[in-house]
Order: structure tokens, then C-alpha cells, then sequence
């Protein structure tokens, strides 16, 4: 819907006379002015959006107040979500109990360098079924081939990639595993 010369000057006088208001009003209420500067940026855009229901006269103000209230309670609670968010993700990054990975670097380069000489089909059935512990069936399903071309690819990638770095020479739960990870299981 376009707006007539009519409402498009009516629309421009309201923010004009209405917007250091709703910043002040927005600034007082959040930590951060970017996030006041959005409250009213959505404000507006909802009064664009209903500049029909704008009333007249003082009320505007009043009306564009409640529109800011109601974006400014949206902005909070998608605050507290984020906040939740990045607490259990803390929680489980503390829990997890990961080594230096600056012990790891030279081996990762290794393994990626070695990885990096395999055909585009044999490396990422490697990373699928040991880096992200997928079956061959199901790696087969993101792959787009049949469950058998899976398994014969992993068998020959497992093969390449030893001759390339040779026998892991890590203790257990080492980078280089790759090589000697289990073939999951396929539930039928």
C-alpha cells in the first residue's frame, strides 16, 4: 500500500515531533542505546505499518508510547532468552571437559593436511562417520549415495589416510584417531 502526499506528510510530522521522545522514553528503559535506537526504529516501523490507527493530535504521542512499550516488553524477553541461552551454553561448555587445544595444533594440521589429499567424496565420508558419528547409512542420506558406496569409501579413505600419516601414535582419545575409530554400528 502506498501512501498518499495526505498521509506521508502526516506520518513525517508525527516521527518528526514525536521522535526525541520515544528515544528518551527508549533510552531510559534499556542498558544499551543501539538497543534504544532499535525500539524505536520498530516502533515507527509499526506506525508505518498502522498509520491509519494513529490517532490525532496529542494522542499520537500517547499511542506511539504504547506501541513502544509493547516492542520495548518483545526486546526484554528476547534479552532474557539470549541471557538463558548463554548461561547453559557456559554450563556446558564448563562442564566439558576440553584439553588445551593449543596441545592438539600441530596434530589437527596433520590430520587436516592429510585429509586435504583425499578425493572430496572420501574425506567428508570420514568426517561424517567419525568427526560427527554418523552411521554409513545415515551418512549416506546427507551424501546422496547408497549405504554400500559408504562403506566401501570409508574403508578406502581409512586405508589412504594411514598411508599418508601413518599409525597414530597418540594415546587414546588423540587427534589422530581417525584412523583407528570404530565403524559405528548400523542400527536396522
Amino acid at each position: 500500500m502506498t501512501f498518499a502526499t495526505a498521509d506521508e506528510d502526516r506520518f513525517r510530522h508525527i516521527y518528526a515531533g514525536n521522535f526525541e521522545h520515544l528515544l528518551a522514553y527508549a533510552t531510559r528503559r534499556v542498558d544499551q542505546p543501539a538497543d534504544a535506537a532499535d525500539v524505536v526504529a520498530e516502533t515507527f516501523l509499526v506506525a508505518w505499518r498502522r498509520h491509519r490507527d494513529i490517532p490525532d493530535g496529542a494522542e499520537a504521542r500517547l499511542w506511539l508510547y504504547g506501541v513502544a512499550r509493547r516492542v520495548l516488553s518483545n526486546h526484554l524477553r528476547g534479552g532474557v532468552r539470549r541471557d538463558r541461552l548463554g548461561v547453559r551454553l557456559r554450563q556446558r561448555l564448563t562442564a566439558a571437559d576440553a584439553p588445551d587445544p593449543g596441545t592438539e595444533v600441530s596434530d589437527r594440521l596433520t590430520v587436516r593436511a592429510a585429509l586435504a589429499r583425499l578425493g572430496d567424496l572420501d574425506r567428508e565420508v570420514l568426517m561424517l562417520t567419525v568427526w560427527e558419528d554418523l552411521e554409513p547409512r545415515e551418512a549416506a542420506v546427507v551424501l546422496d549415495v547408497s549405504p554400500a558406496v559408504v562403506r566401501t569409501r570409508l574403508t578406502r579413505a581409512r586405508a589412504r589416510l594411514r598411508e599418508i600419516i601413518g599409525h597414530d601414535p597418540g594415546p587414546p582419545g588423540h587427534v589422530l584417531d581417525v584412523l583407528a575409530a570404530p565403524v559405528p554400528e548400523e542400527g536396522r
